[in-house]
Formats: structure tokens, C-alpha cells, sequence
């Protein structure tokens, strides 16, 4: 009985690991999509106006709720460099997490990482100034959600580089995967507020409010278990967790439609 238990468990294993891997390569795939259309909007929307100083054209975007403010010239050039900014993050990080420029372009690697770190640092900061300076939240509890996200970009990217000056592989990969969902928190929110609005809009209300925390502490769950499963996880677990990639990767292919369709499509003339 051993004997044949044995092989069976070793194929059931490697069956596991390879769907965990092509699950997470999946949802990682949607995600590149979704972020690099996302940068293609920021750059298209907000680089030209920022960079020639003419602000009064993000006035077209009626979601912002302080975009341009007429006479605040600082609190205009916060917004203008935290929007360039995103896209920053949102285009070199996922870069970060690509294994091949990890093995075969180290050099790309460490600087792109050090480029996303300080960038990530700017967000958080503008961000923090968007709200409790310029008030740019609506809410009070929108504006301790979107500081949460602010103090956790600080927090990970922190322990991610003093990991890296460790020379600690292994946390500094996990601080930086830490780091780059909480820094793309932004992104999640309007993905899952879309998600959900393609599915019921009933929804979208009460969801709106949870998410704004959510958007910063769902991903970080998710990642958590993932990194579990992945090191500790049976074949069963393993299963699980890739099964759960796969429906996630579907609600964020559905977020990203509906925010492209919706909100940077028009935005963009229907480009």
C-alpha cells in the first residue's frame, strides 16, 4: 500500500503546485492588463494638463472629488504629481514581479525596485497631503481608510528595503510584494467598485463604504494565505487556494472592463 500511496501522493502534489502556479500567474497576467491600461489613462489624461500646467482640464473627470481647485497652485501640483506618480507604480512594480528580469537583469531589477520605493513613498505622502491638508475626502472614514493605505505603502516599503540592505532574500520578497499591492490601492478600489457594479448595483453603495478599506486589506489577506498555501499548504490547500486565484482573476478581468468602459474610455475620447 505504501508503495503505491506514495507516487499517487507525489502526482497529486505536483498537480497541486503547478495549478497554484498557473493560477497565480493568471490572476498576475489580468493584473498586468488592467494596471498598464490604467497607466495608459493616467498618461494620456493627466500628463499632458500636468505637465503644461493647464489643471482646469482634469475638471472633466466629475468622479474627482478635489482635482482642480482654482487658486490653490500647491494643492494643484499635489494632485498633478501624486496622479503621475501612480502610474509610475503601477507600471514599474509589476515589472518587480517578473521573474525573468529578477534572474537574467538584476541590475533592471534593483534600481526599478529602488525607483518603485521612492515612488511609492511620494504617493503615500502626497496622498496623506491630499486629505489632511487640501481635504480631499468626502468622509472622515474615507479619509482614515486612504491614511491606512498611506501609513501601510511607508510601513512595507521600509521593511522591504531594510530587508534588502540585510541581505534577506526571502523577506525583502515578501515586503515587496506587500508593498505593491498597498501601493496599487487606488487601482483595487476602482476594480472592485466596478466588479461590483457589473454584477449588481445594488451593491455598489454599501460596498463603496467597506472597500475603502478593503481595497488595501483584502489584497494583503489574500497574499497572506497565498504565501501560506504556497509554503506550507497539502495538495488539498494547494487546490483551494488556486481555485480562489481563478475566480479572483475573473472579478478583477471584470473590474478592469468596467472601469475602462465606464470611466477612462470616456475620458480618453473613446480611445
Amino acid at each position: 500500500m505504501t508503495a503505491v500511496a506514495l507516487p499517487q501522493s507525489r502526482d497529486l502534489r505536483s498537480v497541486a503546485d503547478g495549478a497554484l502556479g498557473a493560477a497565480a500567474g493568471l490572476w498576475f497576467t489580468v493584473a498586468l492588463i488592467g494596471q498598464w491600461a490604467f497607466v495608459y489613462y493616467i498618461a494620456n489624461f493627466y500628463g499632458p494638463s500636468t505637465l503644461s500646467g493647464n489643471f482646469h482640464a482634469w475638471s472633466r473627470n466629475t468622479n474627482l472629488v478635489k482635482g482642480y481647485v482654482a487658486g490653490d497652485t500647491a494643492g494643484n501640483v499635489f494632485f498633478g504629481v501624486h496622479a503621475l506618480l501612480a502610474a509610475v507604480i503601477a507600471f514599474g512594480g509589476a515589472l518587480q514581479l517578473v521573474p525573468r528580469i529578477r534572474r537574467r537583469a538584476i541590475i533592471v531589477h534593483r534600481w526599478n525596485g529602488r525607483l518603485f520605493m521612492l515612488t511609492a513613498l511620494g504617493v503615500a505622502f502626497s496622498g496623506l497631503y491630499l486629505i489632511w491638508v487640501r481635504g480631499s475626502s468626502p468622509t472622515f472614514l474615507g479619509a482614515l481608510a486612504t491614511s491606512l493605505n498611506g501609513f501601510l505603502i511607508i510601513a512595507c516599503v521600509a521593511l522591504a528595503w531594510r530587508a534588502a540592505l540585510g541581505r534577506d532574500i526571502a523577506a525583502h520578497r515578501r515586503w515587496a510584494l506587500r508593498a505593491y499591492l498597498v501601493a496599487n490601492g487606488q487601482w483595487f478600489f476602482r476594480v472592485g467598485v466596478f466588479a461590483v457594479a457589473v454584477l449588481d448595483r445594488k451593491l455598489v453603495e454599501p460596498f463603496f463604504m467597506l472597500w475603502g478599506f478593503g481595497c488595501t486589506l483584502a489584497p494583503l489577506a489574500v497574499l497572506e494565505i497565498y504565501l501560506h498555501t504556497r509554503e506550507r499548504g497539502g495538495p488539498g490547500g494547494r487546490l483551494a487556494m488556486a481555485g480562489g486565484l481563478v475566480v479572483l482573476s475573473g472579478l478583477t478581468a471584470l473590474g478592469i472592463l468596467g472601469v475602462y468602459l465606464a470611466m477612462w474610455r470616456p475620458l480618453l475620447g473613446g480611445a
